[in-house]
């Protein structure tokens, strides 16, 4: 016996010692961006990126301030669209996996390989375009960056139904059952509670899509007002290397080697990520559970 704790002892030191490290150099390229985007211009293009940079300058954060009113609509369209859509998602993705963790349901296989269809094989991008635009119209609407894309996905689907199959005893289900319960109620009132690891888990997952993504932008979107963070930040940054030209910096009567273009590229970063950063540690503790236990299969 005290072999073997002596043996899980050191493996815990060991893989302690392991995810340090991995866990350093995972912070190690997010700590150079920050550093970088404090980093004066004319030291980042002379040393490059270093994390003692020569010289420090807040000329970035300046030129961020300048499109201050911007940046804010366009973070509320974001935190609208991943706020929206993640709950739309979640709502749709949980609905769809009950039915297919009852094994009462007549068509649960059916069902099972509709959705792991859709895992192999889609119609692309220019028939998802034609049929988003032509049929439902939603170009240049809030809905072209809520539906294409995440609103549904199926690894989410299996990953809720086999939390809902392994966690969830049938004689709870059929206990509900017996006392009048319908199956709204069940899933509402038994299911879902029941589940808060899973959920908690795909919303992480779907509202990190939601936030990251610009494809919907730039397929959808040509009104500037429904940019969101990500396709704001693209706009911006082609601003500055279309000033930053040489030809157009001479045309405009700008000097092309004041605008903090490399700086920029960092800020920017640093403001995509940094409500990531902040909402992470709050969901982190149901992601392990809700992963591991809806990954087994049922």
């Amino acid at each position: 016996m005290i072999k073997k704790m002596t043996d899980e002892k050191r493996f815990r030191i060991i893989a302690s010692i392991i995810l340090a490290v991995l866990a350093f150099l995972v912070l190690m390229p997010i700590v150079l961006i920050v550093i970088a985007s404090f980093t004066d211009e004319h030291t980042l293009i002379a040393e490059g990126y270093s994390y003692l940079p020569g010289k420090l300058s807040l000329d970035a954060y300046y030129y961020m301030l300048k499109q201050g009113a911007m940046i804010a609509r366009a973070y509320g369209v974001s935190i609208f669209v991943t706020v929206g859509g993640t709950c739309i998602s979640v709502l749709l993705t949980t609905m769809l996996a009950y039915p297919m963790s009852r094994k009462n349901f007549r068509y649960r296989n059916q069902l099972s390989f509709f959705v792991f269809f859709t895992m192999l094989f889609n119609g692309g991008v220019v028939s998802s375009y034609i049929m988003w635009s032509n049929i439902f119209h939603i170009k240049n609407t809030i809905w072209a960056l809520m539906l294409p894309n995440y609103v549904v996905t199926a690894f989410n689907v299996f990953l809720v139904r086999n939390y809902f199959t392994n966690s969830v005893p049938d004689s709870l289900i059929e206990s509900a059952k017996i006392d009048g319960a319908s199956e709204l109620t069940i899933f509402r009132k038994i299911m879902l509670p029941l589940a808060v690891p899973t959920v908690a888990t795909i919303s992480l997952f779907t509202a990190l899509c939601y936030w990251n993504d610009w494809t919907n932008g730039l397929y959808y979107i040509t009104d500037s007002k429904f940019y969101g963070i990500q396709n704001l930040l693209i706009k911006i940054m082609n601003n500055i290397q279309f000033l930053k030209s040489s030809s157009n910096a001479a045309m405009l009567g700008t000097n092309a080697v004041e605008l903090p273009g490399t700086a920029v590229r960092m800020a920017l970063a640093v403001i995509g990520i940094l409500p990531i950063l902040i909402i992470y540690p709050f969901v982190q503790k149901y992601f392990i559970k809700g992963v591991v236990v809806g990954a087994v299969k049922g």
